[in-house]
C-alpha cells in the first residue's frame, strides 16, 4: 500500500493550480529546488512519474493529474478530521488566515481580530490585505481559512466550485470630487456624463473595482475613462482626489468622515452597489474560523450599513 504523505500532495495540488514550481515557492515561502525535491519525494513514494518536463518547465502527467484529483479529496478530508476533532475538545484554538482588500480588513477584520483577542486568546488570527483575485488560489488549496472579496452591480463575480459566498453587507457607490471641483454643489448629484474629460484614480489594473470603473463610465457615461492613477489604497485614491487631480467612483466603506476638501455626491439618475461577500472553502468550518465570522458579522452590524 502507498502510503501518501499529506504535506507532499498540498505541493502537488498547488502545482496543478498555479502551473510553475516558482510559482509554487513563492506562495508557500519555499524555493522552487525545495519544491521540486518534494514532488520528486512524492514520485518515489507512488512509483508514478508526475511531472514531465516541457521547454524551460514542467508538467503535470496523467498520473500527476490523477493523483492531484486525489489529493483534493484527502486533504478536504484532513480538514474536516481537523475541524471535528476540534469541536470535540470543547477548547476554541488554532490558527486562522483571513484576508481583504483594504477597507474590508480596515472596517470588519482588525476589530475582528480585536474581539478574538478577547474572547479566544488560545486563536492565533493572521491577517493581510489582498484582492479577491490574488486570494482564491489560496483559499482553496487551505493557505487561507478566510477572504472577504467584493463585487459591483453588473460585475458579478465567479463561483468557482469547493467555495462557499456569504453575504456580509451591501453599500452605495459614490462620486468622490474635489471640494473646489466644478460640479461640487452642495447636495445636488453628479451625473458621470458631466465626468468626461475629468482624470480619475481607480484600483489597480485587473481588480473588480478596476473593472466597474471602466464598465460604468462606458455604460452610464458612454466614454472611456482617463484612469491616469491605479491604487488600491483607498487613502492613496483620497489623496489624489483631496490634492484636486482626480475624481473616483468609491464605497462608502472606503469614504471619510467630514472632509473640507472632500465633495461626496450621489451618482445623478441611478444608484450603484457594492457587495461585500465572505468566501470560505464549502467544508466544515474549524471552531476558530467560526468564531471569527462571528466577529466579523457582529461587526458588519456594528457599522449599520
Amino acid at each position: 500500500m502507498i502510503e501518501l504523505d499529506l504535506r507532499r500532495l498540498r505541493f502537488l495540488r498547488e502545482f496543478e493550480e498555479r502551473g510553475t514550481l516558482a510559482a509554487v515557492a513563492a506562495a508557500l515561502g519555499y524555493s522552487p529546488s525545495t519544491v521540486s525535491q518534494q514532488l520528486a519525494l512524492l514520485e518515489r513514494e507512488t512509483g508514478a512519474r508526475l511531472l514531465d518536463k516541457a521547454g524551460r518547465g514542467v508538467r503535470l502527467t496523467d498520473a500527476g493529474r490523477l493523483l492531484a484529483q486525489h489529493a483534493r479529496v484527502l486533504l478536504s478530508a484532513a480538514e474536516a478530521a481537523e475541524a471535528d476533532l476540534a469541536t470535540l475538545s470543547g477548547v476554541i484554538r488554532g490558527t486562522v488566515r483571513a484576508g481583504g482588500l483594504q477597507s474590508a480588513a480596515r472596517r470588519l477584520l482588525i476589530p475582528a481580530v480585536a474581539r478574538m483577542k478577547a474572547d479566544h486568546p488560545q486563536v492565533r488570527v493572521e491577517i493581510f490585505e489582498l484582492e479577491l483575485e490574488q486570494s482564491l488560489p489560496g483559499l482553496r488549496l487551505g493557505a487561507v481559512d478566510l477572504v472577504i472579496g467584493d463585487e459591483y452591480d453588473s460585475h458579478p463575480r465567479p463561483r468557482p466550485a469547493g467555495l462557499r459566498f456569504t453575504l456580509l453587507l451591501e453599500e452605495h457607490l459614490k462620486i468622490v470630487l474635489p471640494a473646489a471641483h466644478r460640479l461640487a454643489r452642495p447636495g445636488r448629484p453628479v451625473a458621470l456624463t458631466d465626468l468626461r474629460s475629468d482624470i480619475w484614480a481607480a484600483s489597480a489594473e485587473g481588480t473588480g473595482h478596476h473593472a466597474m470603473v471602466v464598465g460604468t463610465c462606458r455604460a452610464l457615461g458612454g466614454y472611456e475613462p482617463d484612469i491616469r492613477h491605479r491604487s488600491s489604497d483607498a487613502d492613496v485614491q483620497l489623496e489624489l482626489v483631496r490634492a484636486a487631480t482626480a475624481v473616483a467612483l468609491m464605497p462608502t466603506l472606503s469614504l471619510p468622515g467630514d472632509d473640507p476638501a472632500l465633495a461626496i455626491r450621489d451618482i445623478a439618475g441611478t444608484t450603484l452597489r457594492r457587495r461585500l461577500v465572505a468566501v470560505t472553502r464549502d467544508t466544515p468550518p474549524t471552531p476558530a474560523l467560526t468564531a471569527l465570522l462571528t466577529a466579523v458579522t457582529d461587526q458588519v452590524r456594528k457599522l449599520g450599513l
